[in-house]
């Protein structure tokens, strides 16, 4: 029998059906390509394995699944136990301030799990880790959610950032107001590249007050924003994530009517289990950090 053939009968009985089994296969496989294979094994058989409507296993299909369904059912605890032992490397990319202020805690939970667990960073914005995970130089990132993810990457969301203006105290500005209605504005704005999804955000909200601001400092993270504000080169876009820190002579002023940007989490095809247990501490980071702002507010 074909082992391949057998895989696909497996996901068919443990999840009812062959559309639930298209749902829930580890690996990419159309409908009509499960349901053509499965005519293969039971023609090669000469045998009737299910009842499509309603869905029932036949004696032969119980049979059949309880035989193979010890090996098929253990073959990712099997994964967890081997990789448990040995070297992995895991290829992560985000904005430095989730390497820096996030990932060291996430990581602490998986040390013990996966002593040999090895790690490559990269520090970028959205539209360097498309790039990066279209290349398949990276195998998990976080970043902002704009549309529908490129044929390939899967994402979950993770969190809705919103946007807020950094304005240094010594200026007397207390809101988006206190600079729009001015008929000219000679504030710097320091913002992300305007391809970056914060700054074209921001660029949208501004077009629908009919106000035009460009970009007068750009800079390539939301560190450096906080840093120009600080030292009073201008007034800078940026989202307020949960527990950062604005530094002490900078004024936060919301913009809540501007929206929010999604951040989410993507990858390629199957995670291994060392990488579904990073995504799930990155699940749970970003669940603390909204119940966590939801307490404050």
């Amino acid at each position: 029998m074909n082992v391949h053939h057998l895989e696909l009968f497996y996901y068919v009985a443990r999840h009812g059906g062959i559309s639930q089994a298209a749902r829930n296969m580890p690996y990419g496989i159309q409908q009509p390509a499960i349901s053509g294979q499965i005519l293969q094994l039971e023609d090669y058989l000469g045998l009737t394995l299910f009842q499509r409507r309603p869905f029932e296993l036949t004696q032969a299909g119980q049979e059949l699944y309880e035989f193979i369904q010890p090996f098929f059912g253990n073959l990712e605890p099997m994964a967890e136990k081997l990789i448990g032992g040995a070297t992995h490397l895991i290829r992560i990319a985000a904005s430095p301030i989730i390497l820096r202020d996030h990932l060291p805690a996430m990581l602490k939970n998986l040390r013990g799990k996966y002593p040999k667990l090895k790690l490559t960073m990269r520090e970028g914005l959205q539209p360097d880790i498309e790039e990066w995970l279209a290349k398949q130089e990276i195998d998990l990132a976080v970043t902002a959610i704009e549309g529908r993810p490129p044929v390939g990457i899967k994402s979950q969301k993770l969190i809705d950032l919103p946007l807020v203006l950094l304005v240094n105290k010594a200026r007397r500005i207390k809101s988006l107001q206190d600079i729009t209605n001015r008929d000219r504005i000679d504030e710097t704005l320091i913002s992300l590249p305007s391809n970056e999804a914060v700054s074209r955000l921001f660029q949208k909200g501004l077009s629908k007050l009919g106000v035009d601001w460009p970009i007068g400092i750009e800079v390539n993270s939301l560190d450096l924003i906080d840093t120009y504000v600080e030292n009073d080169f201008g007034i800078g876009v940026t989202v307020m994530i949960p527990d950062r820190k604005i530094p002490r002579n900078v004024r936060c002023l919301p913009l809540d009517d501007f929206g929010s940007i999604p951040v989410g989490a993507f990858w390629r095809g199957k995670l291994n289990p060392i990488q579904q247990a990073l995504l799930g501490e990155v699940e749970k980071r970003a669940k603390a950090l909204m119940n966590g702002a939801g307490k404050r507010a």
